[in-house]
């Protein structure tokens, strides 16, 4: 490698997934050695003892389990307590919850533990912060203005300082600066939907069970929290959800009480609420000369499934492996094959969630009867058929 470089690998940004490929290609006996940055204006910061829990969670897959026992992330979030959800029980709005049509998965009749763990975003990207920063990775609290790739190197302008770097890696967000400063294209397609998040308190116990139902406007999940809470992400009608938002709490816990038919009894919101647009992309293509996309900056899906950060600690655990295995080879972390092989394999791979997301998005918002039958036949089918059942439970484990 050119000794004129000042990083090996440059990341823009320090959310879960850019923090998870720093701190992981820190600690991978063959990456370890390289000399890497980690950019961003505002990195996250650990949650204080006794803070309430950030509206903003995710549901962590084994593979983003896997990452952040691997960096040594996951003790650190002892403390937020992430919690393990045993049960998914998912039904249309059309049935009856419990009923035939009610699809169940179970981790005792999967012979796991548990289906993944509800963890704070905050403290997760804080946590992967803090053990690359251990394995010598350099924070910069900064922002990329301006970026030069060539065959030899890429140049990238913090502000004033020009740094030369071998990879450029785009970990910096759906609206990804750097993905257009490299001229990587694609057209995001956006839902008609946006989605709502905020903290409830349930009646009765939420027994480390997740629920989905599907409304006619779109699904309405409440995530199972460590400290009894539920977190609720609710995508609606754009018009929806600014009538929902504004609504005064007792009236907006009858709406969402209502909406996800009791299932738990009367929801009391313990925060406030937002709201954000979803949309579906996929990049033209994950990488350039010296630059590879990973995480929201690549692709962007449908939450219903809460794949999409799973989705990014994949995209980290692929190109790391590909720089890995071209290190040992004697190779540079930015030689075209080894960006090439992991933009073909990762893009595919996203691409097929991407479509079946949209697909199941579209048959649970489709008003048409025969299709509105169908899904709550299908449910019922999915629930009572173990192959298919056992295949879906190994896709949301990761």
């Amino acid at each position: 490698m050119s000794a004129r470089r000042d990083f090996d690998v440059l990341i823009a940004g320090a959310g879960m997934v850019g923090a998870g490929l720093a701190a992981l290609l820190s600690t991978g006996e063959a990456t370890r050695a390289l000399r890497i940055a980690l950019v961003d204006p505002k990195p996250a910061l650990a949650p204080l003892p006794g803070e309430p829990l950030d509206a903003r969670v995710s549901a962590l897959s084994r593979a983003g389990e896997r990452v952040l026992r691997r960096t040594g992330a996951w003790p650190l979030l002892a403390l937020r307590q992430p919690c393990a959800y045993e049960r998914m029980v998912i039904w249309d709005s059309g049935a009856a919850v419990g009923g035939r049509d009610t699809l169940v998965f179970d981790a005792a009749e999967a012979g796991e533990p548990n289906l993944g763990h509800i963890v704070e975003n905050r403290a997760v990207a804080a946590a992967l912060v803090e053990r690359a920063i251990a394995g010598g990775v350099t924070l910069l609290r900064s922002t990329v203005t301006a970026l030069d790739l060539t065959r030899d190197v890429a140049t990238v302008m913090l502000g004033e300082r020009t740094l030369a770097v071998g990879l450029v890696v785009a970990a910096d967000g759906a609206d990804s600066p750097l993905r257009h400063l490299a001229g990587l294209g694609g057209e995001p397609t956006a839902y008609a939907q946006e989605a709502i998040v905020a903290h409830l308190r349930p009646a009765e116990s939420h027994r480390g069970t997740a629920h989905q139902r599907f409304l006619p406007e779109g699904p309405l999940a409440l995530l199972p929290l460590a400290d009894g809470t539920v977190s609720l992400v609710w995508s609606t009608a754009p018009a929806q959800a600014e009538r929902l938002v504004a609504l005064d709490d007792a009236a907006f816990a009858s709406e969402v009480t209502r909406a996800s038919d009791g299932v738990l009894g009367t929801l009391t919101p313990v925060t406030g609420r937002s709201r954000f647009p979803l949309r579906r992309f996929n990049a033209a293509s994950y990488a350039a000369t010296r630059l590879a996309l990973v995480g929201d900056a690549a692709h962007t899906v449908h939450p219903l499934a809460g794949q999409g950060v799973n989705q990014g600690f994949l995209d980290v655990a692929a190109l790391v492996m590909e720089l890995g295995a071209a290190l040992a080879r004697g190779g540079d972390p930015g030689d075209p094959q080894p960006l090439a092989r992991y933009a073909r394999a990762r893009r595919a791979e996203n691409a097929l969630m991407g479509a079946a997301l949209d697909g199941i998005y579209r048959l649970f918002t489709s008003d048409r009867p025969l299709l509105m039958q169908a899904r709550q036949l299908g449910l019922g089918l999915a629930s009572r058929a173990g192959p298919l059942k056992r295949l879906l439970v190994e896709r949301a484990l990761g």
